[in-house]
């Protein structure tokens, strides 16, 4: 499986205060698509990630930490003349205020001529975002041409930047993710993009993919497919550490399952048992629940897995 997309170093708090007050902080990486990325490799899935970065430290550091976590980095662009983004994280519980600093980054100067260097044949699964679309006109043909490209199976996560768009913003991510295989997207995406949240009001919408998979935050998610019935299936009870990267490890996890086989009640569970794992961390990559209590929740009954609680001591 690839995905493409623009990783980035990032920069969190390592005391308490105000950001203007903090004086030490750490540099991590992040990025939607190697963010899925790494959730994939960490749950046994080969992956690849596509993307460019800057020939800088920022840039050795990312393709370094996306290697370090099993991904295959061998398409990874080196741009000479172009930087690699960053953004400064200030985080908490309820949410994080991003400050990026990507114009004119490396990734923003991706194109559809990226198509023809990749060799698609053997690919199962091409992974993209509406992020990538937002960055710049070339980076919005490059996720047209794979989108459009044939015989590759390709998934679509909207992720709604509106600072990243324009009042077309809305119309752009329909008619992407109208062309995907599979699309997934948050119920408070869909109502902020297309004035709808519920299930089947979204799937009026976007009837076009065989898979849609909406995300309806800490009630669950729910699988709508072709010529069959609607799945839903809770979220786990979690102890937020931090909810940055969650919904990137729940795609990561869906789409394993998808990969696969199995049936939609099954990738749901696997996708949230991913995102647990990113909401109990101060990482944007998911750090994978222990292996045994996921094989125990995927196989739970309702009232077992409706129980059961996650937080950054483990599962009980």
């Amino acid at each position: 499986m690839l995905c493409v997309g623009e990783t980035m170093a990032v920069f969190t708090p390592a005391e308490a205060g105000p950001a203007e007050e903090v004086r030490t902080w750490v540099r991590g990486i992040g990025g939607a698509e190697s963010n899925v990325a790494c959730a994939l490799a960490a749950l046994g899935v080969g992956v690849g990630w596509v993307s460019a970065v800057g020939d800088d430290p920022f840039g050795r550091a990312v393709v370094s930490s996306v290697a370090a976590a099993g991904v295959d980095v061998s398409r990874v662009r080196v741009d000479p003349t172009r930087p690699t983004g960053l953004y400064v994280k200030e985080t908490g519980k309820a949410g994080s205020a991003m400050r990026y600093y990507r114009a004119g980054s490396a990734a923003s100067a991706l194109g559809p001529e990226v198509v023809d260097l990749l060799d698609l044949d053997g690919v199962r699964a091409v992974h993209l975002t509406g992020i990538t679309a937002a960055l710049s006109p070339s980076c919005l043909a490059l996720v047209h041409a794979l989108l459009d490209h044939p015989g590759v199976t390709t998934s679509f996560d909207v992720n709604w930047r509106p600072a990243l768009w324009g009042p077309a913003g809305p119309d752009v991510l329909r008619g992407l993710a109208a062309k995907a295989d599979i699309v997934l997207v948050g119920d408070d995406e869909a109502e902020a993009l297309w004035g709808v949240a519920e299930p089947a009001a979204v799937r009026e919408v976007l009837p076009e993919p065989g898979t849609l998979v909406v995300k309806q935050g800490a009630a669950g998610a729910t699988v709508l497919e072709a010529g069959a019935a609607p799945v839903f299936e809770p979220a786990l009870a979690v102890d937020v550490v931090e909810p940055v990267g969650a919904g990137d490890a729940f795609a990561a996890g869906y789409l394993a399952a998808h990969l696969a086989g199995e049936p939609a009640a099954r990738r749901l569970r696997s996708g949230h048992l991913a995102a647990a794992g990113a909401l109990c961390t101060l990482s944007d990559v998911a750090v994978p629940l222990p292996p045994a209590d996921v094989a125990r929740l995927l196989a739970a009954d309702a009232t077992t897995w409706a129980a059961a609680r996650v937080s950054a001591a483990g599962v009980r």
